[in-house]
């Protein structure tokens, strides 16, 4: 298994297991159709179910599939993945003082598991990170239940919608359950009126430029929302410190 036989002894291993379950569908459903979405972009069946074993990012997966099938240069690609997946610096930033207790080689593994709603979810139930040796083991124990379960739905179905990409029409529309997913995410996290503003300035500029060759709309979209809310960010902090 992936994670230590005394972590999934700890009953928050199946606190962290069953809340993911609830939204496993989803989630389920969007690696499906991201499967059938690799299989079907003209990669070889070897590098698309690697692609899909080892790549456990759906959204830059399915940044990259129109840029790899689209013959786009490796920069295009490579920046496109980056830019999609700069959430994860401020994710292992915020989880930087829940594993620093842990050696190298379990805080590796631990940030190839953290996704979107394991994050999400964790951080959800446990705000502060433990100060003593039995809350550190509770919190890694839930982690590691919530990570396993969705890696397990993520991957396994995009394995499956690799060997049934034949079978499964796009008109099923099961990645919209994906969608739905991230899109719960981040309402949930929009918890202050920067990060309301920075999601309405990214989707605005993302659709402005919709017209743009090899999705770079998504590029443009990200550095914008970006720049634009530091520039704000760096007015509102003199005009706090002088209140």
């Amino acid at each position: 298994m992936f994670f230590s036989r005394q972590q999934r002894r700890n009953p928050a291993y199946r606190q962290g297991f069953m809340e993911m379950l609830t939204v496993a569908p989803g989630i389920a459903a969007w690696g499906l159709m991201t499967g059938v979405a690799m299989a079907t972009s003209g990669m070889h069946t070897p590098e698309v179910l690697a692609m899909a074993i080892l790549v456990f990012a759906g959204s830059s997966q399915l940044a990259a599939i129109p840029l790899l099938g689209a013959g786009a240069p490796l920069w295009v690609i490579l920046v496109t993945a980056f830019c999609v997946n700069l959430r994860f610096v401020v994710f292992s930033a915020h989880l930087r003082s829940y594993l620093m207790h842990l050696p190298r080689r379990q805080r590796l593994l631990v940030g190839y598991f953290v996704a979107d709603l394991t994050y999400f979810l964790f951080i959800k139930r446990y705000p502060v990170p433990g100060t003593t040796e039995a809350e550190r083991a509770e919190q890694m124990a839930y982690l590691a239940g919530n990570a396993t379960i969705n890696w397990l739905s993520w991957t396994g179905c995009s394995v499956l919608g690799v060997v049934l990409a034949n079978y499964i029409p796009a008109a099923w529309g099961l990645g919209f359950a994906g969608v739905l997913a991230l899109t719960g995410i981040l309402c949930s996290l929009a918890t202050s009126r920067m990060r309301v503003l920075s999601a309405v300035i990214g989707a605005a500029v993302a659709i402005m430029v919709y017209a743009l060759p090899l999705k770079l709309n998504i590029l443009v979209a990200i550095t914008v929302s970006v720049v634009l809310c530091m520039v704000l960010e760096s007015y509102r902090a003199p005009s706090v410190q002088e209140a």
